[in-house]
């Protein structure tokens, strides 16, 4: 069984459209070890992140160029799953993941 360590991510294109940021790949098991958020835009920003189609948060305020790290554990993703983020402005967001990869 190999462990793979993988960053993943966004630079200012998720905005008002759910966008994967990652997807497990096939015959593979994840661990989400780190999510962070940046607000890139001057002005307040609300997002929301979720893994599998289950939501982690949901419309929460991001200030005007600050950050947000979403995970206090970590989360076991299965093949398949992804994790999506959204925004309620455009190109509002920069995003990285990080996973461990278990095939």
């Amino acid at each position: 069984m190999a462990n793979i360590f993988k960053n993943y991510t966004s630079s200012a294109s998720v905005g008002t459209g759910a966008t994967t940021i990652y997807t497990v790949p096939s015959v593979t098991t994840s661990v989400v070890i780190g999510c962070n958020l940046a607000n890139v835009t001057a002005a307040q920003i609300k997002v929301d992140v979720q893994v599998a189609g289950v939501y982690l948060i949901k419309g929460v305020p991001l200030p005007a160029n600050a950050a947000i790290s979403v995970l206090d554990g970590k989360i076991i993703a299965e093949a398949a799953d992804t994790v999506v983020i959204t925004s309620d402005t455009a190109s509002s967001c920069d995003v990285i993941v990080s996973v461990l990869e278990q095939t």
